[in-house]
């Protein structure tokens, strides 16, 4: 408990810090008063044959969006495929099949990450790294551009353009992923997180006449920005629970801090960008609550012992549920480690969510199925959010009898059906293909346990997909054609079925007038605005869910004759 005590105080420590300077400097770098790195830059702008000067409608902001993505997908599978034939493969690994190209081809670049193979058996080198790394900086890069559209929109009066697609991308890859992931890699390296590019290593041992390949690879940096750009697609099948990826207590809290901070920094971004800190404060409250209320049910389910490991015999089990998770990090820990990892779109694991208690599991699942804005992934999260703040606005309007505004813009009928449009996207997708799922003898097929626990995976990969999230709950085989073809549907629906709305949003907003405040306007920074703007993110996420979730974990911990 001390030592869970500690990383709590610790990762608020660095919060703290990343919430107001990186916030800052995130600001600054959109704004474009960040120029260190303008040697590089201007020469990538040449390249693509881009004004930086020139913005974009937000048609042609989505279009560049769009076409970009699909040129990512359609390179990333290409490499995938040809790996056989390329370099830096020490191992010989062929081709990966298509399906599976097409699934790990999406996933990586809709931010999702989610993997239906063990990376060191799979992928070489060269797919690791030049296919999957690139998409994880790209990717992330794109989330955090689509926010700052949107916070453009908020912003700007009577304008046309939302900024350069092109020039969001760049800057935030340049300015932000890059020296941060480089500055992590490093500390990940020194802890004794592998990198390198010499093949894995043979192990003998005569004695017993045991051998065993050890795998190593270029994972150390790559570990930084999977964390840092709320990826989670690991080097090792073991993913964060993998000594050469996360070896020690330290880097298993910087993992922490990294998937939290840009998401919980661009509140700060926000505000300073609107112009108002309090609105961005805001966010943020609503977020901690939501964070800090699952994360203790999480940690109080895991604390406690595992129902099946008592009926083995097992009945003291001082340090709650140790069933899946790491002797390094211990319970509470990786409970902290799920919670902050599925309420970002990171995904990353450090231990098997398969194997936490149902309630802890319920923690997991559910912080995904309420949007991933608490404090959701880079960008996404912040998008998220203020569509949720959008029908907050709406709803507050209602209830004053006044045409409602959100800083200063009015919220008319456009914005709300977009808002509405961009809320409903993931939960339908969700909900539509777990149904076909468990009629389908193929989709059965693929879970590994029966009854609601056998739901619960099919239920928690598709929502995990549908997310962006990329977290797997285990117990699921997702390796076939079924599972390939519709997780990549729900992963692209989750990822442009809202972005799209989004900056049609963005440029709506950002051809209108401020309203000037009056005596009547519902005020957007204040805590009755955060009790209404919760509000909105528990009924939407808990009426949507609720029936799906009863046939899922809470049945299964009702079983055991006792909720909690």
């Amino acid at each position: 408990m001390f030592h869970f005590a500690l990383t709590l105080v610790a990762l608020a420590a660095v919060l703290a810090v990343a919430w107001r300077y990186l916030g800052s400097y995130m600001a600054a770098v959109y704004g474009g008063r960040v120029k260190w790195l303008g040697f590089v830059e201007g020469p990538i702008y040449r390249l693509l044959g881009i004004d930086p000067e020139h913005e974009q409608t937000w048609q042609r902001y989505a279009g560049s969006l769009v076409v970009f993505s699909g040129i990512a997908i359609l390179l990333t599978y290409l490499l995938l495929r040809l790996q056989g034939s390329l370099p830096l493969n020490p191992q010989h690994l062929g081709a990966v099949p298509v399906a599976l190209s097409w699934n790990t081809a999406v996933s990586f670049v809709t931010n999702t990450n989610w993997q239906n193979y063990a990376g060191e058996s799979t992928m070489s080198y060269l797919s690791q790294m030049a296919a999957l790394q690139v998409q994880q900086f790209v990717s992330a890069a794109v989330g955090i551009a689509v926010a700052i559209a949107l916070v453009r929109g908020f912003s700007r009066r009577g304008q046309e353009t939302i900024g350069s697609f092109w020039v969001d991308t760049v800057r935030g890859t340049l300015y932000i992923l890059l020296p941060i992931a480089f500055l992590a890699g490093v500390v990940y390296v020194a802890q004794g997180a592998v990198q390198t590019l010499a093949g894995p290593v043979l192990i003998r041992d005569p004695l017993n006449g045991v051998t065993q390949l050890i795998p190593l690879g270029p994972v150390g940096f790559m570990e930084a920005i999977k964390q840092l750009g709320t990826n989670g697609g690991g080097f090792f099948n073991a993913n964060g629970a993998d000594p050469f990826e996360n070896p020690t207590a330290l880097t298993n809290l910087l993992s922490i801090s990294l998937l939290l901070c840009i998401p919980v920094a661009l509140t700060y971004t926000f505000g300073r960008m609107v112009g108002s800190r309090r609105q961005g404060v805001a966010l943020l409250a609503a977020m901690a609550v939501i964070f800090a209320v699952w994360t203790s049910v999480t940690a109080f389910s895991e604390s406690q012992p595992n129902p099946a490991v008592a009926a083995a015999g097992l009945t003291r089990q001082p340090t709650g549920n140790m069933e899946g998770k790491e002797v390094r990090f211990g319970a509470l820990n990786s409970a902290l480690y799920g919670v902050a990892s599925t309420q970002t779109s990171t995904g990353s694991v450090d231990a098997s969510g398969d194997s936490f208690n149902p309630m802890g599991g319920f923690g997991l699942l559910t912080g995904m199925m309420l949007g991933e804005v608490t404090p959701g992934g880079v960008g996404s999260g912040l998008y998220t959010i203020l569509l949720d703040a959008i029908v907050a606005v709406f709803v507050g309007g209602l209830m004053i009898g006044r045409t409602p505004e959100y800083l200063g813009k009015k919220i008319q009928a456009r914005e709300v059906k977009l808002a509405s449009l961009g809320v409903l996207v993931m939960p339908v997708t969700v909900l539509v293909l777990t149904g076909v799922a468990t009629v389908l003898p193929a989709g059965r097929a693929g879970a590994f346990n029966a009854g609601p626990h056998g739901f619960t995976e099919i239920l928690y990969a598709f929502t995990s997909q549908g997310n962006n999230n990329g977290s797997a709950f285990a117990g699921l085989n997702g390796n076939t054609a079924f599972y390939n073809i519709t997780g990549a549907i729900a992963m692209l629906l989750g990822r442009f079925g809202i972005i799209i709305p989004v900056l049609a949003l963005a440029g709506s907003l950002a051809a209108k007038q401020v309203v000037p405040a009056s005596a009547g306007t519902f005020r957007t920074d204040n805590l009755m605005f955060v009790i209404l703007l919760l509000g909105v993110i528990l009924i939407v996420g808990g009426l949507t869910f609720f029936p799906a979730v009863s046939l899922g974990p809470v049945v299964e911990q009702l079983s055991h004759g006792r909720f909690f």
